[in-house]
């Protein structure tokens, strides 16, 4: 349990190309940023602060939106991570009575798949050798741009030299510096007052403190990680997008493990705020975002997209668009569905092929099977509304709510002028337009006798292939002419 967590979280990130801070992008359901202060929060430490610079009031709103505790510390206009990483502290020593203590952990708002286990060994490590400042390392075979770690011959870390300040003997080290820290609370302080911006960069590198730490006899150590997209940082979209394919294999393989089915996990993509059950099963052209729930029992797709759905068990989700929804147990959606927001299917429930529903409740057991569009509706169990319905529920001014009971039998085609209510077993008549409530147990209909003009197609439509069909058939059934069709 570290004393304080100081999450970095002020670069301008200019090679991401964007309008939106670059600790802001999402990966995996959450920020940049959020996973970083949920990965720091795991670790229960007494105090967070996270120092933001570049479109600071966004970005703090940002943060506090999703961790109103957390201490949001301005940076000023010295460059650097040696100074974002300074007035942390000074802010820090600024709300804790005694002066900040104990271990400090400094992280980036940039590094989204850091795992909390990977800190506190962080944190063993630094402790148990009773070092100063202990740096988390990885080995690259191309190291690119990153910080190397020197080392004397007994193996001791010695200093971190920047990559544009390093010799070429320097850049070829394959061991690099991931920007992950534990310090000394009370040497980080003492050495950073030392740290100045003589480099080729014109900044107070955090790098320098190890470097004047052992100067000042301390000790330091360094902790390599085999999994370097732990601390991979993400700098441009390219980045973002490989640190997102290999935290989706994660999000997928522990679904695996934990008793899901999923049938090709490179075409499915499931965020970290999504929860799936065991024994569901998931086909390939999936995507699970949001809070999404999938219980136990469920399938899934092919080809679904759902944000923030509940799936209830053993439901089946089939080719289906769906937000903000909820589907009951042993429920069946889709194909070719769309869910929008508001959308409850109750137990045993149906909305079938080419169905759109919106702010619609369905009950236990009742049925919109296909071609039809629900909104702003109430609809009993165990009711059927016929192919091609229409909820017809906004006047060209607001909208309106109809209900429908339960035991209901509707027929095809018909139309639902809202405010309108159809009583418990109903029937409706295919075609029928209804305007006004339907009593409970009656039969409501729109009837108007059918006329048929005799001889139009051949007067109104001559020379055609229908004129030619027409006079052919008359011509051959003449006792035909004049039956009702």
């Amino acid at each position: 349990m570290p004393s304080a967590v100081i999450v970095l979280a002020a670069g301008a990130g200019t090679r991401m190309r964007s309008s939106l801070p670059k600790v802001m992008h999402p990966i995996g359901g959450r920020s940049m940023v959020e996973h970083a202060v949920a990965t720091a929060r795991e670790l229960a430490p007494e105090h967070l602060a996270v120092v933001v610079r570049h479109q600071r009031d966004r970005v703090a709103s940002h943060v506090t939106d999703f961790d109103a505790e957390a201490l949001i510390v301005d940076q000023d206009e010295v460059p650097g991570t040696g100074r974002a990483v300074e007035v942390g502290v000074e802010a820090l020593d600024a709300v804790v009575p005694a002066g900040l203590g104990g271990t400090v952990i400094v992280t980036y708002g940039d590094v989204p798949l850091l795992t909390a286990a990977t800190i506190r060994n962080l944190i063993g490590f630094h402790e148990e050798r009773k070092s100063s400042v202990t740096v988390l390392t990885t080995h690259l075979e191309v190291p690119g741009g990153y910080g190397r770690i020197l080392r004397d011959a007994n193996g001791e870390v010695t200093a971190i030299v920047e990559a544009k300040d390093a010799t070429p003997e320097q850049l070829a080290i394959t061991e690099v510096n991931s920007g992950i820290y534990a310090f000394d609370a009370a040497v980080l302080r003492e050495s950073l007052r030392s740290v100045t911006d003589d480099n080729a960069q014109g900044e107070k590198y955090l790098t320098d403190v190890l470097r004047i730490a052992r100067e000042n006899g301390r000790t330091t150590a360094a902790l390599s990680v085999e999994d370097r997209w732990e601390v991979e940082g993400a700098n441009d979209r390219v980045q973002l997008s490989q640190l997102g394919r290999v935290l989706n294999r994660r999000v997928t393989e522990a679904c695996m493990r934990g008793g899901a089915t999923i049938v090709d996990p490179e075409t499915t993509w499931i965020d970290t705020t999504v929860s799936v059950g065991n024994d569901v099963t998931i086909l390939p052209g999936t995507q699970l975002y949001g809070t999404t729930v999938i219980e136990t029992g469920a399938t899934v797709g092919p080809d679904t997209t759902l944000t923030d759905v509940i799936v209830r068990e053993g439901a089946s989700v089939v080719r289906t668009h769906g937000s903000d929804s909820e589907i009951g147990e042993d429920a069946s959606v889709g194909p070719f569905t769309y869910l929008r927001p508001g959308t409850y299917l109750g137990e045993g429930g149906k909305i079938g092929t080419f169905c759109e529903t919106k702010n619609a409740e369905i009950g236990a057991g009742s049925k919109l099977p296909h071609l039809s569009y629900a909104g702003d509706v109430t609809i009993g169990e165990n009711s059927n509304i016929g192919a091609a319905s229409i909820f017809v529920n906004y006047d060209g001014v607001s909208k309106h709510r109809s209900r429908v009971g339960s035991n209901v039998r509707m027929g095809s085609d018909n139309m639902y002028v809202a405010p309108v209510t159809v009583g418990d077993g109903a029937y409706s008549g295919a075609g029928t337009v209804i305007r006004k409530d339907v009593p409970a147990g009656a039969l409501a209909i729109t009837e108007a006798p059918q006329r048929n003009i005799e001889g139009w197609v051949e007067e109104k439509r001559a020379g055609t292939a229908a004129a030619e069909a027409a006079r052919s058939a008359r011509e051959a059934h003449p006792t035909d002419s004049g039956k009702e069709g």
